[in-house]
């Protein structure tokens, strides 16, 4: 249960009667003379005269309409002003920047790479750049965090800033002169053939792009000759209703129900195929888990209901409230639950909350943690009622989440402790950095075909990574190492590097051999 919180009379009052001033928002048509004449007018006129102290009005009024909503249900939700392109922009599909992915070491930007068509890569910035001046004003050793480094690259179109970088090599700084521009926001991490006829897709969001990059990358499967599809929706938490109709829609035949929605003041609205997609004789294995929600879970029950491919993995997170977004005049803005959406077989996959509890909600993954949920089947148990049958006469569950086909248990397999200490302290990664752009210019002579099948971390290494664990504090102790550590630590410091060197498309092949669930979904 969520800590109760404690306000102010002043605030206890605002949040009663918020949604007096909340209605009287959304619902312009009202007239003035209520909005003039309600009791939270009334109130803040009277408080404002009379208070023994001085009143900051907007943010008591901001309070109280975040709190309303806050009570309502998990997903209402009041978006401020300053907050409301910050949160829109990963469904928007891109932002303005100067298009890098970094991180953080030792107080300094380091360029993990430029992002591909953005302005870095075209005046040249590489991996492993360090970013030690912007705009003449030296930044490393600052105690920089992560959104202090955005709000210096970041900013409005057709601006500019001024670069100076360190690069492994040269002895002087370079100084780089950047124009801000669109950087896009990818929704498909990453599409490859597993082999000759498996392909495999990762999706993590559904935002406004997705449904194009989903059809670029399925088309290009297809050509290299795809005749079956993994299609990874592992801790994707949604987005767009119509980014998952559309991928539904790619895998099914004419005037079949991919979803409806339905809500008090909302009619029923049904949302079927077309037979349009280019996937329709694609075999397909959609994977889900304890993070899929909302439009992952409209994909993956569509697919489900209608007896279309084979959902794998433990059961999704349970989101099936939709929400409308009601901009204000001043730039804030509403999240309102207004409907709820159905799979096709009618099922509402909401888990149930109680008002008000968004921390227990979030945390729902606890609950099935402990009680066995996430590693055994066999503690999941449906009531009747929540039973659905499908046109095949499979059996589905309703009641929160969709519950996969084929239940992938969560990886337990254990490794020694002092790797997963190095890697919560991010000492593999960076050892990975490190050996990168040490060894860039043979790494950069492979291709990564040739990389994935015959390159292998050596012993020296891994002695060179325990060294640097041990200065950090971590004894990696690999005389008590198994074959299993040895084999891990390997893989996840190949992953790394191969991301240094090919992004996404060189890391996920990789680290796919250490992932259980995905080689699992490979066995069926």
């Amino acid at each position: 249960m969520r800590k109760d919180n404690h306000f102010s009379p002043i605030i206890f009052a605002l949040i009663l009667i918020g949604g007096i001033l909340l209605g009287q928002l959304l619902s312009p048509s009202n007239n003035t003379n209520a909005l003039e004449n309600n009791k939270f007018n009334l109130i803040l006129q009277q408080l404002d005269e009379l208070y023994v102290d001085s009143l900051a009005k907007e943010e008591l009024v901001e309070k109280a309409v975040e709190n309303l909503l806050t009570e309502l249900d998990p997903h209402s939700s009041y978006i401020p002003a300053k907050d409301l392109e910050a949160v829109n922009e990963p469904m928007e599909g891109s932002f303005d920047g100067i298009g890098v992915e970094f991180n953080l070491k030792d107080d300094t930007i380091l360029v993990v790479a430029p992002i591909s068509g953005g302005p870095s890569q075209k005046v040249g910035i590489q991996s492993g750049d360090k970013i030690i001046s912007v705009d003449g004003e030296v930044i490393a050793g600052t105690n920089l965090t992560n959104q202090k480094v955005f709000d210096l690259l970041r900013g409005e179109r057709g601006t500019k800033v001024t670069l100076e970088i360190l690069r492994i090599g040269e002895k002087e700084l370079i100084v780089f002169d950047i124009t801000r521009g669109k950087i896009p926001i990818h929704s498909v991490d990453v599409a490859y053939m597993v082999d000759h006829e498996l392909g495999y897709i990762k999706v993590n969001r559904f935002s406004a792009t997705t449904f194009e990059e989903f059809k670029v990358a399925s088309e290009q499967l297809l050509n290299k000759g795809m005749q079956k599809l993994l299609l990874d929706l592992r801790n994707n938490p949604g987005g767009y209703l119509g980014a998952a109709i559309n991928m539904a829609n790619e895998f099914l035949v004419n005037n079949k129900l991919i979803v409806y929605t339905e809500g008090r003041s909302r009619k029923k609205e049904e949302y079927f195929s077309n037979a349009s997609g280019q996937l329709l004789s694609t075999k397909v294995v959609v994977l889900i888990d304890e993070g899929s929600a909302s439009a992952s879970e409209i994909v993956a029950g569509a697919l489900q209901d209608n007896d279309r491919g084979t959902v794998a993995g433990r059961r999704s997170f349970g989101k099936g409230l939709v929400q409308e977004q009601f901009e204000h005049n001043d730039g804030s803005a509403f999240r309102i639950t207004t409907q709820r959406y159905f799979t096709p077989t009618g099922r509402c996959i909401q888990k149930p909350y109680e008002k008000g509890d968004k921390d227990g909600y979030d945390n729902d993954w606890m609950i099935r943690l402990e009680s066995g949920e996430l590693t055994s089947k066999d503690s999941i148990d449906f009531a009747d009622s929540l039973m659905f049958v499908t046109p095949k006469g499979k059996i589905v569950y309703g009641g929160g989440g969709i519950m996969p086909d084929v239940f992938i248990p969560l990886d337990t397999i254990s490794y020694h402790n002092s790797i997963t200490k190095a890697n919560r302290k991010d000492l593999v990664r960076s050892f990975a950095f490190d050996y990168t752009n040490q060894h860039r210019k043979e790494l950069e002579l492979l291709t990564l075909e040739a990389f994935i099948q015959f390159f292998e971390i050596d012993t020296q290494s891994l002695k060179a990574l325990a060294r640097q664990c041990e200065e950090a504090g971590v004894d990696l102790k690999m005389y008590e190492w198994t074959l299993e550590d040895k084999k891990i630590i390997s893989t996840q410091l190949k992953a790394f590097i191969a991301r240094n060197i090919w992004n996404d498309a060189g890391f996920y092949p990789v680290i796919h051999q250490i992932d259980e669930t995905f080689q699992e979904a490979i066995r069926l």
